[in-house]
């Protein structure tokens, strides 16, 4: 296996473990009776397990061993209510720092068609990181009256709702 391979199974992991604390924080929006951002937050999961696939789908492309990876448990409680978004920014920081971390090792191992592969996900974590400080901003400025969110998300599409042009194709098909 390919160092480039190896990593990318190891982004897998990471991209379902985003999947599911993103279904962590719709589940604490959801319980608060609170369904635009829960909504949101559940989109957000099928996004990012739609990425996992994304790269599942290549590696099968490729020729490459697969690692369907075990993750480990999201976390489930919250100090209050601007903690779920931040925790979310947080991610995405840290998930684009591991896309970019892999379009290096494309690129130093001289396999372009890798690195073109990883280019989609650069400018999809461009988006994904501005997206969710922008939300995040809304949240703290809402204060303890998240309705207010509620209402701007009813008005507002947060983010690209999964639909990307050009995306890579999706192992199994996008959901």
């Amino acid at each position: 296996m390919s160092t480039f391979s190896e990593k990318l199974n190891e982004q897998i992991a990471y991209e379902f473990a985003a999947s599911q604390q993103y279904i962590a924080v719709a589940v604490h929006y959801d319980a608060q009776t609170l369904p635009q951002l829960a909504a949101h937050f559940y989109r957000q999961a099928l996004e990012e397990r739609n990425h996992a696939m994304m790269m599942v789908q290549y590696l099968l492309d490729s020729g490459e061993e697969i690692v369907i990876p075990a993750v480990a448990a999201p976390r489930t409680s919250f100090s209050d209510d601007v903690a779920p978004v931040t925790l979310a920014l947080e991610q995405e920081k840290r998930v684009t720092a591991q896309i970019s971390a892999l379009a290096v090792t494309a690129r130093e191992a001289g396999d372009l068609v890798a690195e073109q592969f990883m280019h989609w996900f650069l400018q999809e974590q461009r988006e994904e990181v501005s997206s969710m400080s922008a939300l995040l901003s809304v949240v703290r400025r809402a204060g303890d009256n998240l309705l207010l969110v509620e209402d701007f998300l009813s008005r507002n599409q947060v983010g690209d709702a999964g639909e990307a042009a050009a995306a890579p194709p999706v192992a199994g098909g996008a959901l």
